[in-house]
């Protein structure tokens, strides 16, 4: 079998290890980048763009439905379902084509193909390329999969994950979604928006637990005035899909019936069939690759980085996390800081979250305070008729020192970038309440409720004063 030698190797080009190898290359390494499927990974594929894709359709028809209140009159509305999965999958495959663009630009040599280590320095490559290469240094970006219940395994017919759910060309009239996280939620503004009557069931006390109270609560709200309905604290045991549609069985409650079940109960790393072993890299209980603040595993020279590590399964964090291991391969050493990671969920309402909570806060030894601003009070939200939602900013109450934001609302997305510059860069609540801010526009929301965790309110009451 072949041998080529390079100066790095990449394993897996999702946003991880295609940005990983963009890095090395323009520090003048030769670098191949191995991949077994498609270029992107899960993100590009089967992720962050086709859902978006599809949740920009349901944006557009939110605002049809709101025509009247702007006064425009639409008459009937109808939807080709089909054509909007056609349009996804265009939309995929155009980035993906550009993206093997790039990498070609950057002289990197992507092989098709199986990984698998034979020892710290050698690996094999199965597939469209048969090869063995050889290097220094690698960096594992493997990444994560859909979690697949033993109770009721995905069939993908009756029973989906949220890669199959994207293959749908018809919509059902029924779908249930165990699991209320945010893949879960996502899905139930997507489908919710084209009148599928959508159940969340969830084990948890509520939706989006991990988000804290605000953002929980907030959503539930939400949920209920779109005809969503949550049903919390329900521990699914099993699914029949002999019948018609699926009969969910809950433990100690009457089954459930739907037309589609969708399972989004979290994510699997991808680290089995690497060879890990033969390498001597370290995983934990679950399989994630363990790593320290250079992204660099128990063996030297290799590294991994994104959701085969385990810590945030977020794109945009495995870019970073490639990068850093890029730079510690190439001689300039770099670390991972995790304090300000921001985080989206696109729902409709947006919700965006950076840093601490308010309860995380309270938790590590903090006196936080918070400042909420609702976007009802927003001269801006009230114009466009998007008045849903709030954002807020926890602050240690002795420094001032900004800890954490969420904001539920309108191009959430978009308004998170503010408090993760400010909490990356160690910034108080003053530095944002003095920052003058353009009017009228959303982004004011942060001045305000820094303005409020400061005790100095403008366009809402003061507090009272004892």
């Amino acid at each position: 079998m072949e041998t080529k030698k390079f100066d790095v190797v990449v394993i897996g080009a999702g946003p991880g290890g295609y940005v990983a190898a963009i890095k090395a290359a323009q520090e003048g390494r030769s670098v191949a980048l191995i991949e077994k499927s498609y270029l992107g990974g899960t993100c590009l594929n089967v992720g962050c763009i086709p859902t978006k894709t599809l949740l920009a359709n349901a944006d557009v028809m939110h605002k049809i439905k709101m025509a009247e209140e702007f006064g425009i009159t639409t008459g009937q509305v109808t939807f080709d379902f089909l054509k909007m999965k056609t349009r996804k999958d265009q939309v995929v495959e155009k980035m993906r084509g550009s993206l093997g663009g790039l990498l070609k630009s950057n002289k990197i040599e992507i092989l098709n193909g199986k990984a698998e280590f034979l020892s710290p320095q050698e690996i094999k490559v199965k597939g469209e390329d048969n090869l063995i290469v050889s290097t220094e240094y690698t960096i594992i970006a493997t990444g994560s999969e859909p979690l697949d219940i033993p109770a009721f395994p995905c069939d993908h017919q009756k029973i989906l994950n949220s890669t199959s759910v994207l293959e749908l060309t018809k919509l059902p009239k029924t779908l249930a979604i165990i699991g209320g996280g945010y893949i879960g939620c996502e899905f139930a503004s997507l489908y919710a928006a084209f009148g599928v009557k959508v159940t969340i069931l969830e084990a948890l006390p509520s939706i989006l637990s991990l988000q804290g109270k605000a953002v929980a609560q907030a959503l539930t709200s939400a949920y209920e005035k779109q005809g969503i309905e949550i049903r919390a604290g329900v521990f699914v045991e099993g699914i029949d899909t002999s019948g018609e549609g699926v009969n969910i069985q809950l433990k100690g409650q009457d089954p459930f019936q739907a037309d589609l079940a969708l399972v989004a109960v979290g994510r699997k790393v991808n680290s089995r069939g690497l060879g890990l072993e033969k390498a001597g890299v370290k995983v934990g209980e679950k399989g994630e690759i363990h790593v320290n603040d250079k992204m660099e595993t128990s063996v030297p020279g290799i590294y991994a980085i994104g959701d085969v590590t385990g810590k945030f399964l977020l794109a945009h964090v495995a870019s970073h996390q490639g990068i850093i291991a890029a730079s510690n391969v190439v001689g300039t050493e770099a670390k991972m800081h995790y304090n300000a990671v921001p985080a989206v969920i696109f729902t409709h309402p947006e919700i965006a979250t950076v840093g601490m909570t308010l309860e995380e806060a309270k938790e590590a030894g903090y006196q936080p305070t918070i400042g909420q601003f609702p976007f009802q009070a927003l001269g801006k939200a009230v114009a466009t008729l998007d008045t849903d939602g709030f954002a807020e900013i926890i602050i240690d109450k002795g420094t001032g020192q900004i800890l954490g934001a969420q904001v539920v609302g309108h191009d959430a997305s978009t308004l998170i970038a503010e408090m993760a510059l400010a909490i990356h860069n160690e910034l108080t609540v003053e530095c944002v309440s003095d920052t003058i801010h353009a009017h009228p526009t959303v982004a004011e929301a942060w001045m305000e409720a820094a303005l409020i965790a400061n005790d100095t309110p403008i366009h809402m009451p003061p507090r009272r004063k004892r």
